[in-house]
């Protein structure tokens, strides 16, 4: 009698600790589910925006903040959706990583649609930009053709870098075959100032960046002539229209009450903006 009671004793204590581990187990995969979820989503009231921190007008650092066109935007975005704006740095040549990893929502930067249409969840374009060539003014380069055997420098992963190495843009691409030399750098004040160092002959690069640059520098020009135009979209991880809606149909209501327009205007991006033209 007492081996089958210490028996039975025995099997009532294991089902107890099997039932115990059962919903440990369903309590961590419960947490989990709910971090992935809050991660994924606007759950967690963040919203994580990557950006190249040297690419102003659009996004760059300021002292001890980071400011710009495409960051005010963001802002403004945010408030009306009661969301908390998480300004993110990035390196550029990594940003696809960010944004599959979920460390970003998106990408919001000065980001060209054309080339890359299949590879995001894209908004609206909201602004027209063209890809450009920048020289110092007593470099005695004054078009396309004197950039033979010349050293240019483009940001990598960049729009201008793509255009140059497009081989469907036969204008661009044959350009880039006169080069002595085209190489890439991780962002364009580096570029800017192997420019003035002497280290370089030329930058390829988008003309809203360019125009701000020569506004404190009028050592600098820009050729006449556009290696190619695109338009700047918001970047979204493939699929994830959902959050890209929410953002579009607030940028759509910022576009009508004139909010759009007047941060372009602080900015000086009045006559680049396109969304709701």
């Amino acid at each position: 009698m007492k081996k089958r009671l210490a028996l039975l004793l025995t099997v009532i204590m294991a089902a107890m600790l099997v039932f115990a581990g059962c919903g440990k187990k369903e309590d961590t995969a419960d947490k989990k589910n709910e971090t992935t979820e809050a991660n994924a989503g606007k759950d967690d009231g963040k919203f994580v925006v990557g950006f190249d921190a040297s690419f102003p007008p659009y996004g760059y650092k300021d002292g001890d903040d980071y400011v710009g066109f495409d960051l005010d935007l963001a802002q403004e975005v945010c408030d009306r959706n009661g969301w908390e704006l998480v300004k993110q740095p990035i390196d550029w040549d990594v940003k696809d990583a960010e944004l599959e990893a979920g460390t970003i929502d998106c990408i919001w930067n000065g980001f060209t649609i054309n080339g890359r249409e299949e590879d995001y969840t894209w908004s609206e374009p909201y602004v027209d930009n063209s890809q450009v060539i920048v020289v110092m003014k007593d470099s005695g380069i004054k078009s396309f053709a004197d950039l033979a055997g010349k050293v240019v420098l483009v940001q990598a992963d960049s729009s201008a870098l793509h255009t140059l190495e497009d081989k469907e843009n036969e204008k661009a691409y044959a350009l880039a075959q006169t080069f002595a030399d085209l190489q890439q750098v991780p962002e364009y004040e580096t570029a800017l100032m192997n420019l003035e160092a002497g280290a370089a002959d030329a930058v390829a690069m988008d003309v809203g960046v360019a125009k701000n640059k020569l506004e404190s520098n009028d050592q600098l020009m820009i050729l006449d002539e556009i290696l190619s135009t695109e338009q700047y979209g918001i970047g979204f991880k493939k699929g994830n229209t959902e959050l890209r809606d929410a953002v579009q149909k607030t940028l759509n209501e910022m576009v009508e009450d004139g909010t759009f327009g007047k941060i372009a205007d602080k900015w000086g991006l009045a006559d680049s903006v396109c969304l709701g033209k």
